[in-house]
């Protein structure tokens, strides 16, 4: 075959959709039977809805109750608010608002997109080790649902298999940074003043995110610090509970719904492969490197990773002959040029948080400049450039 891809979330789903389409044989490969859950912000901007459009999945997204999301709210850690909108950031978004919908909804049908294009499929199938011929990676050994290995030759390897990606251990040492945090995630039916915007309350190194996901259902998520996250031993429904407590208004808010999925946690993150190329393989996604979930990017960056490695792939597997390192050079500049202004924001998100008056000071400016605060959630969007955020000018405007 073309194309090995491990993992069929969206980073996977969407390669393979984008690949098959193009007439590359691929196979797909995951250890989840589909449909399944995920702990996951479920949170997209108009940006991410542009890669969905193509994938040609929007519609059936929005049949299965995909809610519209105008844009971010965001409560800092001594009260100050901001709103940003999608339809105000400027630059033309694809469309002026998001989506918002259950990871068990849209990864089942992304990789229903990837199976129409043409891609196979192999569920409750997961990679063990990877295979190599002359200096490169040539596939992976596989086990099946029965305990049975397989080795799948293949001349590009995908790996797609989030944030404890096998294939990305074994390309290279995955770097941990701080401060890592873990995700606490529940799905709550009828949490009372919901909008039509997603909601971020800020507290001292830890946070709590709010979107609806249709249904009259909202996603929940908490997020805080590893060493915290260890109280969840004892059970995470205890310590979701206990841990909502410190965000006093919320806490009312949704402790008057009802918990209608159990809690899921995910992390620790702050993560990032070495090398995000190697001679016949490539990571996308979570594999790649995920730093912190705050701008609520993660899908978006997934479905455009994916448009990347389609990119690159379809050019690399156009010659005859090994999939050389050279042939796949092009990729991490990219990345770096897509999300070079995403991982800027990420870190100073994360230092900031360190000086929760400044933070607080930050999103006190964007309040009061709600130009400004759009500007931000188009950024965080993907579709405003970076340079509009990250100059010294605006900069100055936040904290001064």
């Amino acid at each position: 075959m073309d194309v090995l891809i491990a993992g069929a979330g969206p980073a996977g789903s969407a390669t393979a959709a984008l690949l098959a389409r193009s007439g590359i044989s691929v196979l797909v490969v995951d250890r989840a039977a589909f449909p399944r859950d995920k702990a996951c912000s479920e949170y997209m901007s108009p940006e991410a809805v542009r890669i969905l459009a193509r994938l040609g999945v929007v519609e059936i997204l929005e049949r299965a109750g995909a809610f519209p999301l105008e844009g971010m709210k965001v409560t800092g850690p001594r009260g100050a608010t901001a709103h940003g909108k999608f339809a105000l950031g400027g630059h033309h978004p694809f469309r002026p608002t998001g989506l918002s919908i259950s990871r068990r909804i849209l990864d089942n049908e992304l990789l229903a997109a990837a199976r129409a294009a043409g891609a196979a499929v192999l569920e409750r199938t997961c990679v063990e080790e990877l295979l190599y011929e002359q200096g490169g990676v040539a596939g992976a050994v596989v086990r099946d649902h029965a305990g049975q290995r397989h080795s799948l030759r293949a001349r590009l390897t995908v790996g797609a298999d989030g944030l404890r990606s096998v294939v990305a251990r074994r390309l290279g040492r995955r770097k941990y940074g701080t401060p890592r945090r873990m995700a606490f995630v529940a799905h709550v039916a009828r949490v009372s003043g919901m909008g039509p915007s997603a909601e971020l309350h800020f507290r001292d190194y830890a946070y709590m995110g709010l979107n609806q996901i249709g249904h009259d259902q909202t996603n929940v998520a908490l997020v805080v610090p590893a060493e915290r996250a260890a109280g969840a031993r004892g059970g995470v429904e205890r310590f979701f509970a206990e841990t909502l407590t410190e965000f006093p208004g919320v806490r009312e808010r949704v402790e008057a719904g009802e918990v209608v999925r159990p809690v899921l946690a995910t992390g620790p993150f702050a993560v990032w492969s070495a090398k995000v190329i190697a001679p016949g393989a490539l990571l996308v996604g979570d594999a790649a490197d995920f730093f912190d979930p705050a701008t609520g990017d993660g899908i978006y960056c997934a479905l455009r990773g994916a448009e990347l490695v389609a990119e690159t792939a379809a050019a690399a597997l156009s010659r005859p002959g090994p999939i050389t390192v050279d042939r796949l050079v092009e990729y991490p500049r990219m990345r770096r040029r897509v999300f070079s202004g995403k991982w800027m924001i990420d870190r100073m998100i994360d230092y900031a948080l360190r000086f929760p008056r400044l933070f607080d000071r930050g999103v006190s400016r964007l309040g009061r400049h709600e130009g400004m605060a759009h500007t931000v959630i188009g950024l965080a969007g993907g579709f405003v450039p970076a340079r509009e955020v990250l100059n010294p000018v605006f900069m100055a405007r936040m904290i001064l």
